[in-house]
């Protein structure tokens, strides 16, 4: 039997929208402004989980 796998990784825990964001800003400092490939491949990877944690607005009918 195969199975299929996932090519992105789910994260353990949910963390809340508040937290991922702190991690985006503390990447921002670390890259001193200027993001390498692999930095901004972290970034784009965390603002899709910040995306998907965040609060989701109610559009009126």
């Amino acid at each position: 039997m195969l199975h299929a796998m996932s090519t992105t990784p789910e994260p353990a825990t949910e963390r809340s929208a508040a937290e991922v964001n702190e991690e985006i800003r503390a990447l921002w400092l670390r890259s001193g402004g200027t993001l390498s490939g692999e930095q901004r491949a972290e970034y784009q990877r965390l603002v899709l989980e910040w995306a998907a944690v965040g609060p989701h607005p109610v559009r009126a009918a």
